[in-house]
Formats: structure tokens, sequence, C-alpha cells
């Protein structure tokens, strides 16, 4: 089993040299700045936040029609203010270069799906579609501020319709086709949209979904709608009484405009609405603005992830995932994206390297759980597909254990870049993240994110090191969100992260940081397991459960009865054909009994077919702990939010079970 001490990778001369983080260094020694290495340069980020950002803003020639006053006027968690008087425009930033001369005809996105055949889009066609589709929405009476809701996968069409509403001002948000009415309904609602854009199905898994009756019902309920717009993918023919075609944005009078407006607003102007997973109660409207979301864009796209005009670039998500939004930005700094639309494992695990080979990507990012499903599958990328032009591999979502670090280098490429990140939905960032220019270990993330100043604390708040404490943010970031959407006197945006640290960012992550610099994430604080006074990360079991070859995913919960000792199942999802016997169960106990914790060892360990999952491919822990505590079903878990709603029956049914026997 690899360790946290493994060393994996070192950047050559020549990738060392061709960073830009390279070329930003050496822009700051210019200006009178001498950085050794890159711990120094977070030091520095962190400590002059003014300076660092300031930076970045110069560095990028972030465009703006009217200059800023002042970097950062208060540095408060929350209400920073930054960038004060800066007027500007966030789709304006992706338009720097690529719309002149030869450069119209480089390819910005290229986009293939289950549903209809692979599709390139130039920087040319790209600028011309979004001109047409902007020039129209603002002739409907779409104006700053007002929101534009989707109801999208991942095509070119909705990379327009965003960076469209950017330029006016207006607010984008957007769910994922494949999620239910009920659940977009929760999100939508919250907003008051005045346009909604959907499709009417799609296929996933060789199957077909049509979503024309879900739609039909979203626009009645949506009762702020003024405009409904339905883009036929599934059923090129399809329509829906009163809702305009995706062609009527092309064909309308203001579609024959060819002048590009944008819009300038405040840095803080509102660009897009994420949430929160929503698997209990209402998800949180989280507000991000025009100038937070661009600054940081340019600086982890390009620092970070060493993305530039010469890359393709994909992060396999849907468009309810805040990777989504990470995708789309590779934009900012001349990249061309590349999309996919539909089920990575059909009709095997090798559908999204054969699209990275047959498209050449230099970038391919996708989430945890795509990893281990690939190394479970025995798949072997390398001498499978040529991968040649593959310069980086990204991974986020959950903990990237140590040994899918080692088969990525072992089975993917040995040379590349493992970007493996965490940050959030909340900050739409990186709070740890790759650095091109470091070394990489075994289960480490690189480095801390620059401008971010991300620390381990105990619970007295003391900055830990090589110990694993609560992942806190202590200086302001100019990502972090507004606020949330009708949240009156900020009230559950604080009760979020700054109730545990007041005036500190506590994110609910266990982090290490490493004396080199490093980070290792050891899953939610709020999943901590502490049994008999030894608290562990349920991340660190499943990490030595999920290592045997005979057991493809797993789940632990702890259930601390009333007066009773702890009940601690672990449910385990096996490769098919495998039992579940006596022999295997015991090498699972002995596996964390010996390289965990004897304490840790499951009272019961318990085959079934699934591990419920969020949309995002989170495991939902604590909902099912609160189902087999004795919470009601419909109260824990939103189905629509769920990947495989389904798996709920069984633990329903084995809480009930469980709790029919406590009470004997």
């Amino acid at each position: 089993m690899a360790d946290e001490l493994t060393l994996l990778w070192q950047p050559n001369q020549e990738r060392l040299a061709k960073a830009k983080i390279t070329a930003y260094m050496a822009s700051l020694t210019q200006g009178g700045r001498h950085f050794s290495n890159y711990e120094e340069l977070w030091q520095w980020s962190v400590d002059d936040l003014q300076g660092f950002w300031q930076s970045i803003w110069d560095y990028f020639d972030v465009k703006s029609s009217h200059p800023y006053q002042q970097v950062l006027a208060n540095a408060s968690m929350p209400g920073a203010a930054w960038f004060e008087g800066a007027k500007l425009n966030f789709a304006e930033q992706i338009f720097r270069f690529n719309t002149e001369g030869l450069a119209k005809n480089k390819i910005a996105i290229i986009a293939e799906s289950e549903t209809r055949d692979r599709v390139e889009m130039t920087w040319g066609q790209l600028h011309t579609q979004i001109t047409a589709v902007a020039n129209t929405l603002r002739a409907m009476g779409v104006q700053p501020g007002d929101r534009v809701v989707a109801y999208l996968p991942n095509i070119p069409e909705t990379v327009v319709i965003f960076y469209a509403c950017a330029s006016i001002g207006a607010i984008w948000s957007s769910c994922s086709p494949d999620m239910g009415h009920s659940s977009v309904l929760d999100r939508f609602k919250q907003i008051d949209p005045k346009v909604l854009i959907a499709v009417d199905g799609y296929r996933y898994g060789g199957k077909e979904f049509n979503r024309l009756s879900i739609v039909d019902t979203m626009r009645h309920e949506l009762t702020t709608l003024e405009h409904t717009i339905l883009l036929p993918y599934l059923d090129q023919h399809a329509t829906l009484p009163d809702a305009m075609p995706w062609s009527s944005l092309f064909s309308h009078p203001a579609a024959q405009v060819k002048e590009m407006q944008f819009e300038q607003v405040a840095f803080n102007h509102p660009l897009w609405i994420l949430y929160s997973s929503g698997t209990t109660g209402m998800p949180k409207p989280i507000v991000h603005s025009q100038g937070g979301s661009l600054i940081e864009s340019l600086k982890s796209s390009a620092l970070h992830q060493d993305l530039g005009e010469d890359d393709r670039f994909l992060w396999f998500s849907t468009t309810g995932w805040v990777m989504w939004n990470a995708q789309i930005v590779g934009l900012m700094v001349g990249s061309t994206i590349c999309i996919y639309d539909g089920n990575p494992g059909y009709p095997d695990m090798r559908r999204l390297w054969r699209f990275t080979a047959e498209n050449k990507l230099t970038f391919f990012g996708a989430g945890a759980a795509f990893f281990s499903n690939c190394m479970k599958a025995g798949v072997d990328p390398a001498t499978e597909f040529d991968l040649s032009h593959l310069r980086s591999v990204g991974s986020t979502g959950s903990p990237l254990v140590a040994e899918a670090y080692q088969w990525i280098y072992q089975h993917v490429k040995a040379d590349l870049l493992l970007a493996s990140i965490s940050g959030g939905t909340d900050t739409a960032a990186a709070f740890v993240t790759a650095c091109p220019i470091a070394p990489l270990y075994a289960g480490e993330m690189q480095c801390r994110a620059l401008g971010v100043a991300v620390y381990a604390f105990d619970e007295s708040g003391k900055a830990l090191t090589d110990e694993v404490g609560e992942l806190v943010i202590t200086k302001p970031m100019p990502s972090m969100p507004l606020y949330f959407w009708n949240d009156k006197n900020n009230l559950r945006y604080l009760d979020s992260y700054f109730d545990h640290f007041p005036g500190l960012w506590r994110h609910g992550d266990w982090i290490k940081i490493t004396p080199r610099g490093g980070a290792v994430i050891y899953g939610r604080s709020d999943a901590t397991i502490n049994r008999h006074g030894i608290r562990m990360g349920t991340a660190e079991i499943y990490r030595v459960v999920e290592d045997l070859p005979e057991v493809l995913d797993s789940m632990v919960v702890d259930l601390e009865y009333l007066g009773r000792e702890s009940y601690m199942p672990l449910f385990v999802v096996l490769r098919e054909g495998v039992q579940l016997d006596a022999p295997l169960e015991e090498i699972i106990r002995s596996k964390i009994r010996t390289q965990l914790s004897a304490r840790h060892v499951p009272n019961e360990v318990i085959a079934v077919a699934e591990i419920p999952r969020t949309l995002t491919g989170k495991k939902m822990e604590l909902p099912i702990k609160k189902l087999m505590l004795g919470s009601p079903i419909e109260k824990i878990a939103n189905p629509d939010a769920m990947s495989n709603p389904d798996s709920l029956k069984f633990y329903s049914a084995f809480a009930q079970a469980r709790n029919k026997e406590m009470k004997m």
C-alpha cells in the first residue's frame, strides 16, 4: 500500500521552464519580489493580500472600464470589500484574444455526447453565437440582475447561453436534467427567475429520458417566469406549447446585430448562484460575484492547473456541479474546453479515456470515484490508448486515496501533473490544489492555493502542522460568497461557516498540513467517528476497506443510541461474483484493526447493492445515520438530489428492523 511519504512525481526542467507559474514568478522578480520556492510565494500571497491580488489583476491584464480605488478596503469575514470602484464584465475576458485574424478559426469547444455526434465550435463561431443570444435576450427584456435558469446538460449551447447572460449582467443558475423537478424547483423557486432554458430530454447509459413533462411542470410552478426556451436535444422535432424554440434566439431581429455588448458592472455584481447539495432541507443558494469569480478563475486555471492557449481541457461534470463552472472558465486563459455529456461508465469505464485519446486532451479531470472505479475495473489507459498529449490529470469531489495516486502514475502516465484539489461550491474555488513546479507525494495535495490562508485548527483555535484538524480560512478570498439569496440578516450564511470560529471560515473538512506545505483531506469533520475517545475520519476507513480487490465501495456510520453502546455497521459493495462469507469478513475486520484502530472495527459488515450518493457523488453518511437513528426517510434525503434514490429502500428497511430490535 502506498503511503503519504511516497514520492511519485517531480517536474522536469522543461515543465518547470514552461509552467505558467514560472512566468508569473518571473514577473514578480521584475517588480522587486524574489521567491526561491512555492512555499515562500504562498506565504507572501496570504501575508500581503492586497499586493498579491493586485499582481494577479496586473499579470492577467484584467479588462476594466473603470479603475478600482483599492484592492481590499475591508478585510472582515464575511463582508470583505474587493476592488471597489472597478467596472468590468466576466464574459468580456474570454475574448481578449482569439477573435481576430487566424485565431477566429481556432477551436474553442469540442463536445461529444451519447445523444448526438461530436461537434466543434471555433472562437469565431462562439463569439457570433454569444452575441446573437445576448442581443435577443436583451430584446426579450433581460436586464442586469435578472435571473436566468437552465435545465441543460453539459453541451456547447449551455456555454453559449451562460456567457450571453454574463455579458448582460444577468444572474445565471443551472441544474442538470438528470435532477427531478422537485429538486430543481427547490433551487429555482428561491431565486424568482425571469427566463428558463431547458432540453426536451437526453440519453444516459444507452437509455432515453424524456423531460418535457418535467419542464412543463417547472414552468407553471415558477410563477415569475416570463419566457421558456426549449432546446430540442433528444428529439430534434420536440416542441412545448407557448415555449420559444432555441432557434428563435438566432432568428430574432435583434440577433442580426453583430456588435457584442458587455454590460459594465461592479466587481461584486452577482454572476451565478450555486447550491449546496440539498440532501436534507432546502439547498442554500450561494451567490458569487463577477469580479471574484473572474480573478479566481484566472489564478487557478493558469497558475495551479497550468492551463494556457495550447491546452485541451476536460473536467467531466454535469451542469449541477461546481466543476462545470470550473471547466468553462478554461476559456479565460485561451484553452479549448472539451466536454462530454453522458455516462462515463457506458459502455464501459474506458469511455472518457477514449475521448481523451481521440481528441488529444492535455488535461483530463474527473471525480475521485471515477479513478477508483477505473482501478477496480482493471482499466489500463496507458497500454490501451495513446495518451502522449496528456500533461495533467485532475481529481476532486472526495479524497483520492494514495493507492489511486499510484494507479494513475502506473496505469495512466508516469510523467504528468496530478492535480488533486479540494475546495467547494461555497467559494467556487480550491483551498488546497496543484502546483506544477513542486514534487508530488501519494495521497497529498501539493500545496495551499495562492491567496488562500488555509490552516488546520484544533478545537481551541490553534494552528496545527502535521496533525489533523478543522479546515479553517483565516483571511478573506475574493471568491467567497456575496451572500445567500433571500437570507435575512445573513443568518444562514453566518451559521454555515462562521459559528464555530467567529470571524474565521470553518469549512467542515478534516485536513492535515504537512511540513512541506502540502495537504491531506480526511473527509468531512461532521462525518467523524468518535469511538471510545479516538476520533477518525470515515475516509480513513474507506481507504483501507476499498483497497481490498473484493470491495468496490463502502460506507460506515456510527449509531450512538441513548443509554446503550454505540453500534457501527460497515456497508460494502462487492465485486460481481464475490460473496461476503466469514473469511472475507474477517479480512475486512483485520485490515481495519491492524492498519487503523481496533476500536474502529465495525460491529457488523453488511453486503449491499449500492452506497447512496448525491448527484455529485458524495456518500450520504449523515442522512443514513439520521435514518437509522429514527428520522423518517422523507426528511433525511431528497431523492431528486441523489444519483441512486432506489438505494434508500434497503437502508430504510434495515433501519426499521434495527430500531424495532432496539425497542425490545
